[in-house]
């Protein structure tokens, strides 16, 4: 009975019957809490705006590229895409369309005509796009352009 009392102070026998002096959870602070994490949320108008007209266009067409595209912008940007020119090269077949949720980065070179849609460019991945012949676009123009978001390659 003293073995018991000296492992759990908080309870009390009286007449045999066990009692709870205090909560377990007074005693232990961080047992049985569950603490919530911080919801962050995006602070970037225009992406806030930009990932909720992807949602509405899949909404309007049932093209399901936008919902990936809303949901891939909707994650940190650390774990956003940041392609190179060279990936580019490598994987965009000439006269395609390729879009990037992230940024396109200058490393490498390019010589195919793609037109590459991204959230954004570094100045000179733009200038050498424009120089091999391909076009640079925003999200938004690509959608303009093509609701469906038929033959649209997506590259990581």
């Amino acid at each position: 009975m003293d073995n018991l009392l000296s492992r759990f102070p908080f309870i009390i026998i009286k007449k045999g019957i066990a009692l709870l002096t205090t909560s377990i959870f007074e005693m232990l602070p961080n047992v049985g809490r569950v603490r919530k994490m911080k919801k962050i949320q995006k602070t970037d108008l225009s992406l806030i705006a930009l990932i909720d007209d992807l949602k509405a266009k899949e909404r309007e067409t049932g093209a399901a590229i936008w919902r990936d595209i809303a949901v891939r912008l909707e994650k940190p940007r650390r774990n956003w895409a940041e392609t190179n020119l060279s990936k580019l090269e490598r994987y965009a077949e000439d006269g395609e369309t390729v879009i990037v949720p992230g940024k396109v980065l200058a490393a490498g070179s390019i010589s195919k005509k793609v037109t590459v849609a991204a959230f954004s460019f570094s100045a000179a991945a733009a200038d050498a796009i424009k120089a091999a012949g391909g076009s640079v676009v925003s999200i938004q123009d690509l959608m303009a352009q093509n609701p469906k978001g038929s033959k649209v390659k997506i590259l990581r």
